[in-house]
C-alpha cells in the first residue's frame, strides 16, 4: 500500500517538475508519517493525525524547524496535491523554533586561501559559483549553451523556485573557461565516435527535437570523469553528482 502510494508521490513530484531532492524528502517524511500511525492509509487520516505528527517531531524528536517545515509541506503536497483532499487550518501543532543566527559571510582574504586549496576543473566550479553566485547545483547542471562569452553572461536553468535567471561570467575566467570547454569538446567527440555522448534533455526536448542530446550546445560543462548512465535521465530532474560526459545506450 504505502509503495503504492509512494510511487504517486512520484508521479506527481514530477509532473510539477520539483527536484529529485524535494521528491525524496517529501517520500521520506510522508512514509515515516504512515509508520507513526501505524501503517494506517492517509486517506483514512486528516487534520488530527499531522498534527499528531507534526507535534511528536518537535516534542520527541526534538527536530530541527527546518525539519519540521519540510514535514509539514510534504504532508500538504500529499493531501492537497496527490490525494486531492482540501485540508482545514491546521492548528495547535508544537513547532519548532527556528533559531536567529546571523549568516556567515567569508572575507575576501578567507575566500582567497579557500581557493588556493582547488585546483583543476574544482577551481573553475568553484571561481563560477563564487564570480557569478551560482548554487553547486546549477553550476554542476550549467550547458555549454548556458555560457555566453560575448555578452560575459551565464544563463541560469531552473534554478531555485524553477526559474530561469542571468547572471555575470567573471571576466578572470573567460580563458580558463574557454581553454576546458576545448578539452570537454574533444571528449565529446570521442564519445560521438563511440557511439555515445547522449545527455538528458528536459521536458521531452529528446522527443520534440530528436538527436539534440548529442549536439555540442547541449552538453554539461562539467562531465563526470567516466562513462555512466545520467541519473537525471533516470530521476527526469536533479541528481547529487557531477553529470556524466555520456550515456551508454
Amino acid at each position: 500500500m504505502a509503495e503504492k502510494l509512494l510511487d504517486q508521490v512520484s508521479t506527481v513530484c514530477r509532473l510539477k517538475h520539483l527536484s529529485i531532492r524535494t521528491e525524496k524528502a517529501y517520500r521520506y517524511q510522508i512514509k515515516r508519517f504512515i509508520v507513526f500511525h501505524k501503517l494506517r492509509h492517509p486517506e483514512t487520516m486528516g487534520e488530527q493525525e499531522i498534527r499528531a505528527y507534526l507535534s511528536y517531531l518537535a516534542i520527541e524528536r526534538n527536530v530541527a524547524a527546518s525539519t519540521q517545515n519540510v514535514a509539514l509541506a510534504a504532508l500538504l503536497f500529499l493531501y492537497r496535491d496527490v490525494l486531492k483532499r482540501d485540508l482545514q487550518q491546521i492548528e495547535d501543532v508544537e513547532r519548532a523554533r527556528l533559531p536567529s543566527r546571523l549568516p556567515v559571510v567569508f572575507t575576501r582574504e578567507e575566500i582567497g586561501a579557500l581557493m588556493k586549496q582547488l585546483a583543476g576543473v574544482e577551481l573553475l566550479a568553484a571561481g563560477l559559483m563564487y564570480g557569478g553566485g551560482l548554487r553547486l547545483m546549477e553550476s554542476l547542471r550549467l550547458r555549454v549553451k548556458d555560457i555566453d562569452f560575448s555578452y560575459n553572461q551565464i544563463t541560469v536553468r531552473s534554478g531555485k523556485g524553477q526559474k530561469d535567471r542571468v547572471t555575470m561570467l567573471p571576466a578572470s575566467l573567460k580563458e580558463p573557461l574557454r581553454r576546458h570547454l576545448l578539452g570537454v569538446k574533444l571528449i565529446h567527440q570521442m564519445d560521438l565516435k563511440q557511439g555515445l555522448g547522449e545527455v538528458f534533455l528536459p521536458y521531452a526536448l529528446d522527443r520534440k527535437y530528436p538527436g539534440a542530446g548529442r549536439q555540442w550546445g547541449w552538453q554539461y560543462v562539467f562531465p563526470a570523469r567516466e562513462i555512466t548512465r545520467d541519473l537525471e535521465q533516470e530521476n527526469f530532474v536533479d541528481t547529487i553528482c557531477m553529470k556524466p560526459r555520456s550515456k551508454e545506450r
